[in-house]
């Protein structure tokens, strides 16, 4: 039996993490066991608690972890808190899932992949887009069709205005496409002008050591909120628009015509369809096998740097 604990109970747990847990639970039986669920407002753990079937409440994460023997953690806590979380449970030698963007400097970034490297703690990274099934399956079909030549993500929001938006959210698109296409050789950013108060739309060229090329738009107040990835070669395209658009769906072209489509059914959970469950599936599959999972802090490290390069790049950053 596998005993995890979740820290931190907010909105992005619950979706991403508390519910996927319950769901591999209960079609599981005998898997797993949801330990203890940890958040400053206790009230919020003991909801989980009752909602979920974690077995005990805690406020304190060190009491947590004193009492509970856990055999991994996910950590969903606010984004400066990610690296000395995650240091903290690479060190006690705890199995752990972060998310991105692993911190709020590219120091801090460094240090948890070094602590991860110098302490070999298996980790792992909340990247959800890699497990979208709707992806996968376009991956699959454009695999049997030839030769990939060019990746595009339209990345859009609505209102959308903070500042760190091109390193703290943009960086879902970069680890998207480098997880399609390969690491970055090259990459070109331009700033598109917007209205004077609004947050900068960027237009990112991409050129990957595969021989790929590739664009990522970020439009984060354009009125809408859609992802959309694109993947092209000499004949085919497959389009897949997830976890966010309407409708949300995979489609793919051969020959001129629409030869596959799939929209998401009206009863499809989200966290399926988000690939949030397959994502938590994957934690577990690594910790019953005592395998790496995938992907790691190294793993990501790579699409995490690239934003905080291109964010430097175009001045949005020291």
């Amino acid at each position: 039996m596998i005993r995890l604990g979740l820290i931190g109970c907010g909105e992005h747990a619950e979706g991403g993490h508390a519910i996927p847990l319950a769901r591999y639970k209960a079609a599981n039986p005998g898997e797993i066991e949801l330990a203890a669920a940890c958040d400053l407002r206790l009230e919020r753990a003991r909801e989980f608690c009752g909602k979920y079937g974690f077995l005990a409440a805690y406020a304190d994460l060190d009491e947590m972890l004193a009492k509970e023997r856990l055999d991994g953690c996910i950590a969903v806590v606010p984004t400066e808190r990610i690296s000395e979380l995650g240091i903290k449970l690479l060190r006690l030698g705890i199995p752990c899932v972060v998310e991105k963007p692993l911190g709020v400097s590219l120091d801090e970034v460094g240090a948890l992949r070094d602590v991860a490297a110098a302490t070999q703690t298996l980790n792992m990274v909340s990247v959800d887009r890699r497990f979208m099934p709707f992806l996968a399956r376009a991956i699959e079909w454009t695999r049997g069709q030839g030769v990939l030549r060019y990746v595009r993500c339209t990345l859009a929001r609505h209102a959308r205005n903070e500042g760190e938006f091109l390193w703290a959210t943009a960086v879902h698109a970069v680890d998207t496409v480098r997880f399609l296409a390969g690491q970055v050789a090259a990459f070109q950013i331009h700033s598109v002008s917007t209205t004077e108060g609004s947050t900068p739309w960027y237009a990112i060229d991409l050129r990957f050591e595969t021989g790929i090329t590739g664009r990522i738009d970020v439009v984060p107040t354009t009125g809408m909120v859609e992802e959309t990835y694109d993947l092209f070669g000499d004949g085919f395209r497959a389009s897949v628009t997830c976890p966010f658009g309407s409708p949300r769906c995979w489609r793919c072209f051969r020959g001129g015509r629409l030869v596959l489509e799939d929209l998401a059914a009206a009863d499809m959970p989200e966290d399926v369809l988000s690939g949030c469950y397959d994502e938590a599936a994957e934690f577990i599959r690594a910790l019953r096998s005592k395998d790496r999972p995938h992907p790691s802090i190294e793993e990501v490290f790579p699409s995490v740097e690239l934003c905080w390069k291109m964010a430097r790049n175009i001045g949005a950053v020291r």
